[in-house]
């Protein structure tokens, strides 16, 4: 299938690594011109480097933490001034580290709003004038399934990823006479950084250990196994691509079936 991105302009958040990366790897291998950013320039570059060795495509790196918003500000400015567009974005930031509800303070909570919920809102805000005036633009918010189902420690995670989703499906209503697309997709464990932090936290609350962790939620997945990123990668192309241009409102289940609920 062909996905009409050729020739688009896509900005990728928290792309250094692990399901960001993976997003801006599969954007430009269908032609799009992709911006990336992360918070360690070390990384940011060595990440566009890669991209642009594997595909070809052009890949502008800024340096920026999605969590403070002057950073977001310049971040979308810059890829304005590089190429004058925004056709995609796709909203990513690390997630909120593990831990139950007595673990946790009030500043856990605060700062896990700015990271998740209010770095998603600023881009938005960000972005949105300018997919106005194009009268079209695709949305793509990264959240989780924990927005379907809660998981176990990471309660901050099943709270503020749930507000995402409610800007989502809102943004959607709100935007589409202007031409814009707004989705989200919920990766299931897939095997990242990330996810070998949230193993690590479990086996040393079990005494088990990682692999048996993995193990144990592998057993719990139909497919019988977890995701690697270019899996989810895919899924967030498609969504974000012309090819999905009577798809909006939707949060995407990307998880081998582990979610079992009927809607």
């Amino acid at each position: 299938m062909n996905l009409e991105l050729t020739g688009k302009v896509a900005l990728v958040t928290a792309a250094s690594r692990g399901l960001g990366q993976a997003v801006a790897m599969q954007l430009a291998q269908e032609g799009a011109a992709v911006a990336i950013c992360a918070r360690h320039p070390a990384d940011l570059q060595a990440a566009a480097a890669r991209i642009e060795q594997a595909t070809k495509g052009t890949i502008l790196a800024v340096a920026a933490d999605v969590s403070l918003p002057q950073d977001v500000e310049r971040l979308v400015q810059t890829t304005l001034d590089r190429w004058g567009r925004i056709d995609v974005l796709v909203t990513n930031a690390g997630g909120p580290p593990p831990g139950r509800f007595v673990d946790l303070q009030p500043e856990d909570w605060e700062a896990a709003t700015q990271l998740t919920l209010m770095s998603a809102v600023h881009l938005c805000y960000a972005v949105v004038p300018t997919m106005r005036e194009q009268h079209s633009g695709s949305i793509v918010a990264i959240t989780s399934i924990s927005v379907k189902q809660p998981l176990p420690n990471l309660i901050l995670s099943n709270s503020v990823r749930l507000a995402v989703v409610g800007l989502v499906k809102t943004l959607s209503d709100e935007l589409a006479p202007d031409g814009i697309r707004v989705n989200a997709v919920c990766p299931g464990w897939t095997r990242t950084e990330r996810v070998e932090q949230l193993l690590a936290d479990r086996a040393a609350r079990s005494g088990a250990t990682a692999e048996e962790e993995a193990a144990g939620i592998t057993a719990a997945i139909p497919l019988g196994r977890m995701a690697i990123p270019e899996e989810l990668a895919r899924a967030v192309a498609f969504l974000a691509s012309p090819a999905a241009s009577y798809i909006t409102g939707v949060s995407l289940l990307v998880d081998g079936g582990m979610y079992r609920g009927a809607m």
